[in-house]
C-alpha cells in the first residue's frame, strides 16, 4: 500500500491552530454557527477546519510530496516566521495560521486559497467528507466550507435536524432574494441578496409575525409592573415545614441576591408574620442605604435545608419524599422590570403571582423523564415528566408559540409563490428547493428558536445576580435540581424571549455561506450505509463512552422539535422520544449494569470501525477526535477515582476497536477543544484538549513483534515524541493522555505484539506500559537540574508541602550530594524542631527575588518564584521575573512544572497541580511578555515596570 505523507501524518502548526481554537470557545466573539441550535461538547470549528485541511494537502518538504502542490506552497506569501525558515512547510504552516483564525470563517480570500490548495493536492478531485457521529455539525461544515461536499449522519434526531440546518438547507436558497412582502421589492431596487441573507430575513419576518399573534393569545399572561415593562420573575420551590408547630410551606432559597452591581447591590430580606407563620418578601437596596452586610444566607444547600419560620433543619431526604408525593410548591420572590439606570426589583404581587397559574393545556408534553439517567437529578424531586420542568405559564406560550410556527408555514408558501419561486410542491425531505421546501425550511429555523426559549424558560434556569439576567438550563450536560429560578418574558426582547432568540438565530444563520452540498440522514454509525460509491475522507467525533448522556439530554428539545416539523421531517420524528437502545454509551442504567453497558460500547464501537475500514480511502488519513477525562470532576475523592477507571476503559475501548478493525495510529494531536480564559479558570484541572488521532489501515502483511522489541522501540520513539509535545505547550494535564498516541502507534503498526509466553499483549496492557514509560522519560529529565532542586523533587514526592523527620531529610540530602543547611540557605526549605519543610509559593517573598543576584539559584526556586508572580500579578509578573533568568533555568523550570504536575495527579494533589497547569498553559503568554519586555529594554523603549509586592 502506498500514499503520499499528509501534512497531519507530519506536521502541525499547533501552537496557533490551539489558540484559535480556545479563542472561538470565548463568549462575546459574536455570531456563531453554534447559536442556531444547542448540542453538547461541540469541537470547534477552526480545529475541525485545521484538520481536514491537514488531512488533505501534502507535506510540501516531503521527497513524495506531490511537485505541483509543493510549487504552490512556494507561491504563498511569507508570513512572520519566514525570515528564520522560509521552506514551502513553513509557508504552509504560515497560511494555517491565517486560516485557523476565526475572522477567517468568512474570509473568502482566505478560503479561496484553501480551496486551491486542496484540488492542487487532490489533483482535482477531492474526496466527499463522512462524518458518522455528526452530533453538533463542526466537522461536516468545516468541511463544506473547505469545498468538499458533506455526508453527514447520527442516530439522534436532534443532531440529524441541526446538520440538516446547517449543512442541507443553506446550499439550496443560496443568494435567494426574502419572499416576505415588506422585502422582496427590493429585488427591483438592485438590492443583492449574498449567501443565506435573504433566508435570514425572512426567519427575522415570519419571527416577528409569530410575535405579533402570540401577543394578542397570550400577551396578557405578562402583566407590566406600574407601568414597566418585566424583564423577568423570580420563583423560588417551598416544601411544609416539617416543624409541626408551623405547618405551612416555607421557601426553599438558594440565595436572596438578586443583584451584585456595585452601587446597585440589590437584595430579598424574608418578613415572617410570627402569628400566621406567614412569609413574604421585600427588596432591599443599596442605593436607599441598606447595608449589604445584611443579606440573608440562602435556605438550602447541598447538605440540606432549614425551615426559615422555626430554623429547623430540613434534610433532603424529606425534601425528596415530599416531592415524590406531589407537595412541593412554588412562590413569587421578585419581580425584575426594566429601569432608567438598570434593572429594577420589586417585591411579590397577587396580580402577578395569580396572572402566572394558567391551566396546563391539553396537548401539552406529557412524555416521561429516563427513570435513571446519567446526569440527571430532578427525578428524586418528583419531576418525572418532561412538562414538569416548565411553569404552567411557560407551556402555555411554548405550545402557543410552536403552534404559530405551523400556521405561519403556510403563511410563508403563499408568500414564496407571490414572489416566484417553483410552484413544485416538492416537500424539503424529499430535496424540494421550491415554494414548499422554502416555508418548511423558514420554519425549521423558527422551531429551533422555540427550542431555544425552552433553554432559557423552564423551572431549572438560574437567576445569575452578578450580571443580572437568567442562565440557560444547558450551561452544562445535566439536569440538575434548582430550587430558585427565573422566568423571563417570553413576550419582550429580553435574554430568554421570542423575539431575542430568533433575532440571534438568524444572525447566526447568516454565517452560513457555503455552496458546496451536504447530505444528512439518521443512521446507526455501526451500520451505516453511505449514499456514494466514492471512497470517503472520515473525520469524526465519537461519543466518550459514559460521559454525556446525548439521547436522554436531547429530549428536552426533541418534545418542542418533533411538535413543530413533525410534519417537515416525519421519517425523524416518527418516535414518541429520542431512540436510545443503539445509541453507543456505556449507561449503566439503560442497559442493565456496567457490565452489560461496557459490552455495548465495545461491540457498538468495534462494529463502526470495522464499517469505516471498507470506506475510507487509501489516499488520506481517518482522524478521530478522543475527549478521555469529564470536562468536569464533581463529588468526592472516590467519585474522581471512578472517573479515571472510565476515562482509562474509554480509551481502552476506543484503540482495541481501531486495532482490532485493521487500522494503525500514524500520529496523534492534542487539540485544544475547551475554553481556557486568563487567569482564573486557567488554574482548573479540567482537561483542555482532544487528542487526534490520525489513523491508516494496516497493512495485510504487518509483522508480529515481541514484548521486549516494543518496549524497546518505546524507548526510542516516545521521548521525541513527548519533546515535540511539551514544545507544542501541552497542559501537564493532558500529557499522559497525549502519551498515549505515540506510544499506542507503535503498537499498532504491528500485526499482533506477542507476550513472553507466545500470547498476543492486550491495548490495556500496553498502555500500562507506555504509562511507565510516560514517568520513566519525566523522572530522567531530574538528571539536568541542580543537586538541590533533585532533593526538592524526590521530598515533595513523598512530603509534598508537608513536614517531614529531619533525620530522613539529611539521607536524602546526603545520596543527593547536599545538605539540608545548604538547601535551606538556597530558600526552597524550612527546618528546627528535628522537622523539614519545603516552602509552598505563597510563602516567598514578593517581588525579592533576583536570580542574577542569589548565590544559590535553583530551578525549584525559579518555578515556585513564577507561579507566585503568575498568580499575583498575571504573565506580565511572571515575565518580569522571567527577564532576568538565564534562558537554560527558564526552560528548567517548565520541565520541572510538566514533573511536579505528574506527582501531584498521582497522589491526588489537586490544589498543588493546578498551579503546575497553570503555569505551563501560561508559558506562551509569558514567553511573548518577556520578549517584549526585553526587546524594549534594548531598545531603550523600556517603561517603567509595575512594583510587585
Amino acid at each position: 500500500m502506498t500514499y503520499r505523507k499528509k501534512l497531519i501524518e507530519v506536521a502541525l502548526p499547533l501552537v496557533a491552530i490551539n489558540e484559535a481554537s480556545a479563542y472561538e470557545k470565548m463568549p462575546g466573539i459574536g455570531a456563531h454557527p453554534r447559536g442556531i441550535h444547542l448540542w453538547w461538547a461541540r469541537r470547534p470549528l477552526t480545529s475541525a477546519r485545521a484538520v481536514i485541511f491537514a488531512s488533505l494537502v501534502d507535506d510540501p518538504d516531503s521527497p513524495d510530496a506531490l511537485p505541483a502542490f509543493v510549487d504552490a506552497c512556494r507561491m504563498l506569501p511569507k508570513g512572520k516566521n519566514a525570515q528564520m525558515e522560509d521552506t514551502p512547510r513553513q509557508r504552509l504552516f504560515d497560511f494555517i495560521e491565517r486560516l485557523v483564525q476565526w475572522s477567517s470563517s468568512t474570509d473568502e480570500t482566505v478560503l479561496t486559497t484553501a480551496r486551491k490548495l486542496i484540488l492542487i493536492a487532490t489533483e482535482g478531485n477531492p474526496p466527499p467528507l463522512l462524518d458518522p457521529f455528526a452530533g453538533g455539525g463542526s466537522i461536516p461544515l468545516e468541511a463544506q466550507r473547505l469545498g468538499l461536499e458533506a455526508f453527514a449522519s447520527d442516530l439522534n434526531p436532534v443532531a440529524v435536524a441541526i446538520n440538516k440546518a446547517q449543512i442541507e438547507i443553506p446550499p439550496r436558497f443560496i443568494d435567494l432574494a426574502p419572499v416576505n412582502p415588506s422585502n422582496r421589492d427590493k429585488i427591483a431596487s438592485g438590492v443583492g441578496w449574498k449567501g443565506v441573507a435573504g433566508l435570514a430575513t425572512d426567519v427575522r419576518y415570519y419571527g416577528d409575525l409569530i410575535h405579533q399573534q402570540a401577543r394578542k393569545q397570550v400577551g396578557h399572561l405578562y402583566p407590566t409592573y406600574d407601568g414597566k415593562t418585566v424583564i423577568a420573575w423570580l420563583w423560588t420551590r417551598t416544601v411544609k415545614s416539617p416543624n409541626p408547630a408551623v405547618n405551612v410551606p416555607v421557601p426553599l432559597v438558594r440565595s436572596f441576591e438578586l443583584s451584585k452591581k456595585k452601587g446597585r447591590r440589590s437584595w430579598i430580606e424574608p418578613i415572617v408574620d410570627t402569628s400566621t407563620k406567614h412569609v413574604s418578601f421585600i427588596v432591599r437596596r443599596e442605593q436607599n442605604g441598606d447595608d449589604p452586610k445584611t443579606i440573608p444566607d440562602g435556605t438550602v444547600n447541598r447538605r440540606g435545608a432549614r425551615c426559615i419560620v422555626s430554623g429547623t433543619p430540613i434534610p433532603l431526604e424529606y425534601v425528596r419524599a415530599e416531592g415524590k408525593a406531589g407537595r412541593i410548591g412554588s412562590t413569587l420572590l421578585a419581580i425584575v422590570a426594566e429601569g432608567t439606570n438598570g434593572r429594577n426589583y420589586y417585591a411579590p404581587t397577587l396580580e402577578h403571582a395569580t396572572r402566572a397559574n394558567v391551566e396546563i393545556p391539553e396537548d401539552a408534553p406529557d412524555t416521561k423523564l429516563p427513570e435513571q439517567a446519567l446526569g440527571f437529578r430532578v427525578q428524586n424531586y418528583g419531576l418525572t415528566k418532561h412538562r414538569d420542568l416548565f411553569t404552567p405559564r411557560q407551556l402555555v406560550v411554548l405550545t402557543t408559540l410552536s403552534d404559530l410556527v405551523n400556521e405561519v408555514r403556510e403563511h410563508i408558501y403563499q408568500d414564496a409563490l407571490i414572489s416566484g419561486l417553483p410552484d413544485d410542491d416538492k416537500p424539503l425531505n424529499e430535496g424540494g428547493c421550491g415554494a414548499r421546501a422554502y416555508s418548511e425550511a423558514v420554519s425549521v429555523y423558527l422551531a429551533f428558536a422555540v427550542d431555544r426559549c425552552a433553554d432559557f424558560n423552564n423551572t431549572i434556569v438560574r437567576w445569575v445576580s452578578s450580571n443580572e439576567k437568567v442562565m440557560n438550563l444547558f450551561g452544562r450536560q445535566t439536569i440538575s435540581m434548582t430550587w430558585d429560578y427565573g422566568e423571563p418574558n417570553l413576550m419582550e426582547r429580553v435574554v430568554g424571549g421570542w423575539p431575542t432568540c430568533v433575532a440571534y438565530i438568524a444572525e447566526c444563520l447568516e454565517t452560513l455561506r457555503s455552496a458546496s452540498s451536504g447530505k444528512v440522514k439518521q443512521a446507526d454509525a455501526a451500520n451505516l450505509d453511505s449514499d456514494t460509491s466514492v471512497q470517503l475522507l472520515v473525520s469524526t467525533d465519537p461519543p466518550y463512552y459514559d460521559n454525556v448522556s446525548y439521547a436522554d439530554l436531547s429530549d428536552f428539545f426533541y418534545i418542542w422539535m418533533r411538535r413543530t416539523l413533525k410534519d417537515v421531517y416525519a421519517d425523524i420524528f416518527g418516535t414518541l422520544l429520542v431512540p436510545k437502545d443503539a445509541e453507543l454509551i456505556a449507561d449503566p442504567y439503560r442497559f442493565g449494569g456496567r457490565d452489560a453497558a461496557n459490552t455495548h460500547f465495545e461491540r457498538g464501537m468495534g462494529q463502526v470501525f470495522t464499517n469505516l475500514r471498507q470506506k475510507v480511502s487509501d489516499k488520506y488519513p481517518i482522524t478521530i477526535y478522543y475527549a478521555f477525562k469529564q470536562s468536569e470532576s464533581e463529588g468526592e475523592e472516590d467519585e474522581e477515582e471512578k472517573a479515571e477507571v472510565v476515562s482509562s476503559t474509554g480509551w481502552e475501548t476506543m484503540l482495541e476497536g481501531l486495532v482490532h478493525a485493521g487500522f494503525m495510529i500514524d500520529g496523534t494531536w492534542p487539540m485544544r477543544t475547551e475554553q481556557i480564559s486568563r487567569l482564573r479558570n486557567m488554574s482548573s484541572n479540567a482537561l483542555a484538549s482532544s487528542i487526534v488521532l490520525v489513523c491508516r489501515p494496516r497493512l495485510e502483511d504487518a509483522p508480529t513483534i515481541s514484548r521486549r522489541a516494543f518496549v524497546d522501540s518505546l524507548r526510542r520513539e516516545l521521548p521525541a515524541a513527548l519533546k515535540e509535545m511539551q514544545s507544542g505547550n501541552i497542559a501537564p494535564v493532558d500529557l499522559a493522555q497525549a502519551s498515549i498516541g505515540p506510544g499506542i502507534a507503535i503498537y499498532s503498526r504491528y500485526s499482533k505484539v506477542l507476550e513472553a509466553d507466545g500470547t498476543p499483549m492486550s491495548v490495556r496492557t500496553a498502555l500500562g506500559i507506555i504509562n511507565q514509560e510516560l514517568d520513566a522519560y519525566l523522572a530522567e529529565q531530574d538528571g539536568d537540574i541542580d543537586a538541590d532542586t533533585r532533593f526538592a523533587v524526590a521530598w515533595f514526592t513523598e512530603y509534598g508541602f508537608e513536614t517531614g523527620e529531619y533525620g530522613r531529610a539529611e539521607t536524602l540530602a546526603t545520596a543527593k550530594n547536599v545538605s539540608v543547611s545548604g538547601i535551606e540557605r538556597a530558600g526552597i526549605v524550612q527546618s528546627g524542631r528535628g522537622k523539614v519543610k519545603l516552602l509552598h509559593w505563597k510563602e516567598y517573598d514578593p517581588g525579592i527575588w533576583d536570580p542574577q543576584q542569589d548565590k544559590r539559584p535553583t530551578v525549584w526556586e525559579a518555578t515556585h518564584h513564577l507561579i507566585e508572580r503568575l498568580n499575583s500579578h498575571g504573565e506580565t509578573g511572571s515575565a518580569m521575573l522571567m527577564t532576568k533568568m538565564p534562558h537554560d533555568m527558564a526552560a528548567e523550570a517548565r520541565h520541572l512544572a510538566y514533573r511536579l504536575y505528574s506527582i501531584c495527579e498521582r497522589k491526588g494533589w489537586s490544589d498543588h497541580a493546578r498551579d503546575y497547569n497553570a503555569l505551563v498553559i501560561s508559558w506562551a503568554g509569558i514567553g511573548e511578555e518577556t520578549a517584549r519586555l526585553r526587546e524594549a529594554e534594548e531598545s531603550g523603549q523600556a517603561t517603567e515596570q509595575p512594583r510587585l509586592l
